[in-house]
């Protein structure tokens, strides 16, 4: 238990609440989902609801294996991501977490609850990668990858990778195929399929810490309708691939309409741009609202100049960037 409790991380996505206060018309791009997702129909009733889920999950992770050629018992499953990062946290050994910056806030929170002591830019017990990365989009090639995990072997220390971007990213540069005891990589359907209110997250890792993290997470965590969904889900995995190329060929024209606006852009790679904007991110923010849109206020990543917007449909990028130039002057 760390000594001075942490405070909770700081999120977008937080549409329900938004509306509330500036109407149902408002368009919400703090949150970055695919706005291409795959067309599927997957039907519930009561009878899936009788039962516990079955706590080993072996039909949902025997999906999962074969989707990416991994075995059963490398295989975790969670509540969403930000539960197995808990957990992850909860069962390791090492007492330091390299978590360089601007990056995901769980990491972070989770690795102080823990107790566990976080640091910037040295070597430490685990390190934390977001790859593509939240919330600059950039993704690190799969050989400078390979070079990290190489480190993290002849050092003794863990790398931890959160992929949850990288099926929205054209170029596959994952390494969830790499076995390794000092390797974990986590994955999730929330961001490629649109399923936020879901809550559904795995990962893969050596056979020992998924034992220990399959047993310290919360019994029964994946609901049923959750893990009904995900099996359906990825009899449609590879129909991504068709997402990541119509995200990247808008991305590639939001982004050189954002520069005709005299604003430049972290390199994306995604379905989100974070844009450099020389001013304050929560000035920008609170007159994008009165404009009835909400974008990422990127201050929370260390970013205080900075909005992130998810690439959506042209109609709602076009009432994005109209909104901007306004907000501008």
């Amino acid at each position: 238990m760390p000594s001075e409790f942490p405070k909770k991380a700081v999120h977008g996505g937080k549409i329900l609440e938004m509306k509330k206060r500036f109407g149902d018309s408002l368009l919400d791009v703090s949150a970055s989902m695919n706005p291409f997702v795959p067309e599927f129909t997957c039907a519930y009733n009561h009878d899936d609801l009788a039962v516990y889920p079955d706590d080993s999950y072996t039909e949902l992770k025997e999906k999962i294996a074969h989707t990416f050629n991994r075995n059963i018992e490398e295989i975790c499953v969670g509540n969403g991501s930000a539960e197995i990062i808990r957990v992850f946290c909860k069962v390791t050994d090492g007492k330091t977490c390299r978590i360089d910056m601007p990056t995901f806030a769980e990491y972070g929170l989770s690795a102080r609850l823990a107790g566990k002591t976080v640091i910037q830019n040295a070597k430490a017990d685990i390190r934390f990668i977001c790859n593509p990365n939240n919330p600059t989009g950039i993704l690190t090639p799969r050989a400078e990858m390979l070079n990290l995990v190489k480190e993290a072997e002849e050092d003794s220390s863990m790398l931890f990778v959160d992929e949850a971007f990288m099926e929205l990213a054209e170029r596959d540069e994952s390494i969830s195929d790499i076995r390794s005891e000092n390797l974990f990589v986590m994955r999730s359907i929330t961001k490629c399929f649109t399923v936020p209110g879901l809550r559904f997250g795995f990962a893969f890792g050596d056979a020992e810490l998924i034992e220990k993290i399959e047993t310290a997470r919360t019994p029964w965590t994946v609901n049923a309708f959750a893990e009904k969904y995900a099996i359906a889900a990825f009899d449609h995995y590879d129909e991504l691939r068709k997402s990541a190329e119509k995200i990247t060929e808008e991305r590639n024209w939001y982004i050189s309409e954002i520069e005709k606006l005299g604003l430049s852009c972290y390199p994306s790679q995604v379905n989100f741009i974070t844009i450099k904007l020389g001013q304050p991110a929560s000035k920008i923010w609170a007159k994008m609202l009165e404009h009835g849109i909400s974008v990422r206020d990127c201050t929370s990543f260390e970013l205080p100049d900075c909005i992130r917007v998810s690439v959506e449909t042209r109609d709602k990028n076009r009432r994005v960037l109209e909104a901007l130039s306004e907000c501008l002057h």
